[in-house]
Parts: structure tokens; C-alpha cells; sequence
């Protein structure tokens, strides 16, 4: 129960960044908000103030803003509708629920960085068979302080190094051992690893595993936090695009590839009992995630019309209502077709060993 309270809580404070980016952006440039809406269905709480009925409804997976004018039917040319207002103005508005998606995901990154995140030593808690590492005399219980004279202190450190190494290439370790320090020579074995984007990956290995009892709380100062939430947020953004690109392509599988609620919700499951710092981390990677989602130039998506104002830019006119209409009834149907298999995936890759033994 605890879990799924905190599930909803993420879903609704993404939905509401998002929405609420578009709302403020749309107050900004003097276009009149008629509805902010949490969630669909049935509405729970609702409140007018001046020319806005905020409300809180019943199934919180989405939310919209209604702005005045927003429909080219409705349109009647007064200066506070949506369509009164130049092509960069309206860009603005719809791109800033995205913006605001990005810079909760920053936020989140920073906070952590500052406050601090748990990470493992390089402490050794176990050796693989058949691996360098176990050959040369490593031991369960050493710590690797250097790479060819290169200082490392935490895992992430450690594999960075390795796993560009080639097969067959030597590496120097100094390995401490109780109160002394010793040089061992260790070979590396390539091994094929799941990449981040789904792809396979060769990389290099030492054949031991980190000792998961040995974990410290890394801290960086105020600047320095700032910069490795930027540096993050960009990373996040370049191996999205470039997963994208590798679906697109078909070099790694869609299936494989995506996740929905249900997956979100077992993730979550997973994340909630490591404490508030993982929750966080959850909350800057799918806030992250939600942004480029929207980008894309799909009808629907904020990007989709993001590339109608983009045409009506080039035109110098609107693009045809009828054709419009066609092609976000188009992507309505994509979405709620993506929707659905997403879902069906989810249940496949979580349940389907148990489904499959209900029809033996």
C-alpha cells in the first residue's frame, strides 16, 4: 500500500510540474487559463479563483491545462486567447511543460550530489572463476586503491576504468591487504555485458564483485554538485536519443526497450525500500525521460505541435483545421495503441512465466 501511495505521488508531482509549466507559461504571455486539471474521470476537488476552475480529479494518470482560444472554432480574436499570440509566444507555452520537467530531474541530481548518495568501495567481496583477477591472487576482502597508479575510491571509479580495457591487456593493481599494500599484475578477459541501450557491450573484466556490506555516502560541495547535475542531465538526455535512434533503427528491440505504469510501479516497489535518496534519483531519471518523451514530433505530444508551429512559422499560416484534426485523431489512436502494448509487455515480461503455466 505504501508503495503504491508513493507511486501516485511521483506519478501526480511529474504530472503537475509538467502541467503546471505550460500554466505559468501561459499566464506569462497573457493568455487566460480556463481550467488547470489534475488527472481525468470524475473530479473530486475543484475551486475557481479569477477566470481559472482548478481541479483534482479522480484518476490521476495525466492532467491538461484549457486555455481561452485554444481551439480555432472557438477562437473569437481577443487578446488574452492562445491563438492571438504569435508562433514564439505559443511555443513557449507548449514547450515549457517539458522545460520544467528537466529542470525537476536537475533538481533532483543536484540535491542528491549535495546531500549525498550511497556508493560502493572498491573493495573486493568476491572472485569469478576463469578471470584474471582470481589467477593473479586477489583475494575476497582487498581493496583496490590504484590502476596503474591511477587513484580510485569508489566501484563506479573502478569499472569505468576496466571495462575500457581490451582483452589481453595487463593492468598494475595496488591492492591493499591488512596493513600493507601490494602490486599485482591482473589480465583482463572480455566479456559481452547489457549495455545501457539495450545492445550489447564488450568490455573489459577483472573477474571480482564488489563487497555490498561496504558502502560510503559521497558528498560534493555546492558548485560542484551544480555542475554534476548538469553533467548528468545531458548524459540522461544523449543516451535517451541515442537508445531512440537504436529503436528506430531496429538495432535493439522495442519490446525489449520500453516500459509502462505496471513497469514503473514494480520499479518503484524496488526503489521505495532503499530510502528517500533512491527516490529521488527515480523521480530527476523519469522526470528526465517525461521531457523528451513529450519533445518528440508526434501529433499529441507537446512536440507534435511544437512541428505544427513550426510549419505554420514556415507557411505563414495555420495548417489546414480539417487535416489537423485527422492527424491527432491519428495519434490519438498510436498512443493509446502504444499504451496498451506497453501495458500487455509489462505483464508479459513480469507474469508470463506464470500465464504460460496456467495453460499447461
Amino acid at each position: 500500500m505504501i508503495t503504491f501511495i508513493i507511486f501516485l505521488t511521483i506519478l501526480s508531482v511529474l504530472i503537475f510540474v509538467h502541467e503546471f509549466g505550460h500554466f505559468i507559461a501561459a499566464r506569462k504571455v497573457g493568455v487566460r487559463v480556463e481550467n488547470f486539471s489534475l488527472g481525468f474521470g470524475p473530479q473530486i476537488l475543484k475551486k475557481k479563483k479569477g477566470h481559472t476552475e482548478y481541479s483534482i480529479n479522480l484518476i490521476p494518470l495525466g492532467g491538461y491545462v484549457k486555455m481561452a482560444g485554444d481551439d480555432p472554432e472557438e477562437y473569437s480574436g481577443q487578446s488574452y486567447e492562445y491563438f492571438s499570440k504569435p508562433v514564439g509566444k505559443r511555443f513557449w507555452i507548449i514547450s515549457s511543460g517539458a522545460l520544467l520537467n528537466y529542470i525537476l530531474g536537475f533538481l533532483c541530481f543536484w540535491f542528491i550530489f549535495f546531500v549525498g548518495y550511497p556508493t560502493l568501495t572498491t573493495k573486493v567481496g568476491g572472485l569469478i572463476d576463469g578471470f584474471g583477477a582470481k589467477k593473479a591472487g586477489i583475494e575476497a576482502g582487498d581493496t583496490i586503491i590504484a590502476i596503474d597508479n591511477q587513484k580510485v575510491e569508489y566501484w563506479e571509479d573502478l569499472t569505468k576504468i576496466i571495462y575500457n580495457k581490451k582483452e589481453t591487456a595487463n593492468v598494475l593493481l595496488s591492492v591493499a591487504r591488512g596493513n600493507e599494500v601490494r602490486k599485482i599484475d591482473v589480465t583482463i578477459r572480455e566479456k559481452h555485458l547489457d549495455g545501457t541501450l539495450g545492445a550489447k557491450q564488450k568490455v573489459g573484466l577483472l573477474g571480482i564483485t564488489p563487497d555490498y556490506n561496504d558502502a560510503v555516502v559521497v558528498r560534493h560541495g555546492f558548485f560542484k554538485a551544480f555542475l554534476l547535475a548538469v553533467d548528468k542531465t545531458c548524459y540522461l538526455t544523449e543516451m535517451t536519443y541515442k537508445g531512440l535512434w537504436r529503436i528506430f533503427t531496429g538495432r535493439v528491440s522495442f519490446r525489449e526497450s520500453v516500459t509502462g505504469p505496471l513497469g514503473m510501479f514494480i520499479i518503484t516497489s524496488k526503489v521505495a525500500s532503499q530510502g528517500i535518496i533512491a527516490i529521488l534519483n527515480l523521480v530527476g531519471l523519469i522526470s528526465v525521460s517525461l521531457a523528451i518523451f513529450n519533445l518528440l514530433p508526434f501529433p499529441v505530444l507537446d512536440g507534435g505541435h511544437i512541428l505544427f508551429l513550426g510549419i505554420e512559422k514556415i507557411r505563414g499560416k495555420t495548417l489546414n483545421l480539417k487535416l489537423e484534426r485527422v492527424i491527432t485523431q491519428i495519434g490519438v489512436v498510436m498512443i493509446v495503441f502504444f499504451a496498451l502494448f506497453v501495458t500487455y509487455n509489462d505483464i508479459l515480461k513480469l507474469f508470463g512465466d506464470k500465464i504460460a503455466k496456467l495453460f499447461k
